[in-house]
């Protein structure tokens, strides 16, 4: 059998080499495509892949079409909305993430945009401090836990939103339960998005929430740039010359933002959570071991789709 990995932007190194050893190792057939610029590379490549492992990469319709033989694509990451699922589950495809591996390098990197925010945008003018301060966390999923254990070494107040979390979970992390988003947001000084983008989610985020914030509120998007209903947030911003909004996820009005909004926001040129050594090795070679597991064993622990 062929495992394909297939990453625009490239695995590290040493990442490929844990890739390599945990497919060959399971007598199974390794193709790396890197850097590819046009999408037909990755349909030819395709063609003949029984499991495919990506980063970023989109996985659409068209794809899943030219994958005759596929059985199981692995998204190297939380996040798998480059993932067509209704195609994939009409192709008979299994959809897997790989939950938990960029957690902490998400999680630090919401520290890193919010001490720059509250040390407004280190412009050499005075600021403020984290501790002592209210973080509401907004989903409290693995990257959301290791947010809100950073917190605490920075000694902050967290509070956390997830419907699907048990009150429980959060208590025994030192995490004051939310039921209601406008607590969240009225109650918090800062607030971190980690939220997935769907149906529901799209657009959440904005004027009506945005507003409620305490003064100097700062909203921090490592989530997606879905969640924020764009339009909302800069008339809330317009509104309220104190709230500050920095994201690891360029908007699509950034632009307009930077030049309207000039000290209060900041963007990463691009999706960053991810990028750092550890999380980079950790996906891939999870991702690595997933697919080995379905080949051989049938198992399909972390499936996304039906």
């Amino acid at each position: 059998m062929k495992v394909l990995v297939a990453t625009e932007k490239p695995f590290a190194a040493v990442a490929v080499e844990g890739i390599k050893k945990e497919i060959l190792d399971a007598g199974y057939i390794l193709e790396v495509l890197e850097k590819y610029t046009d999408k037909v590379q990755l349909l030819d490549a395709v063609r003949d892949a029984d499991a495919l492992i990506v980063r970023s990469d989109k996985v659409d319709a068209e794809v899943l079409d030219a994958a005759g033989q596929l059985k199981i694509v692995v998204r190297a990451g939380a996040g798998y909305d480059n993932v067509d699922l209704e195609a994939a589950t009409a192709h008979g495809v299994c959809v897997e993430n790989t939950p938990g591996q960029n957690s902490n390098a998400v999680a630090e990197l919401v520290f890193g945009m919010a001490v720059m925010a509250v040390r407004n945008m280190y412009n050499g003018t005075s600021g403020s401090e984290l501790k002592g301060k209210s973080l509401g966390i907004h989903a409290f999923g693995q990257v959301g836990r290791n947010v809100a254990r950073i917190a605490g070494g920075f000694g902050m107040e967290v509070s956390a939103l997830d419907p699907y979390c048990p009150d429980e979970v959060m208590a025994e992390a030192g995490v004051k339960p939310v039921h209601d988003i406008r607590s969240l947001y009225r109650d918090n000084r800062v607030v971190s998005l980690h939220i997935p983008a769907t149906a529901e989610t799209r657009g959440s985020v904005g004027y009506d929430l945005v507003t409620l914030m305490p003064k100097g509120g700062v909203l921090v998007n490592t989530a997606r740039k879905e969640v924020i209903d764009e339009e909302g947030l800069m008339k809330a911003m317009r509104e309220r010359n104190d709230l500050k909004y920095v994201a690891d996820i360029r908007p699509d009005h950034a632009d307009e933002m930077e030049a309207e909004f000039a000290g209060r926001v900041f963007f990463t040129p691009k999706k960053m959570g991810a990028q750092t050594a550890e999380a980079n090795i950790n996906a891939g070679i999870a991702a690595a071991r997933q697919v080995v597991a379905f080949l051989r064993d049938g198992v399909d622990r972390y499936r996304v789709n039906k």
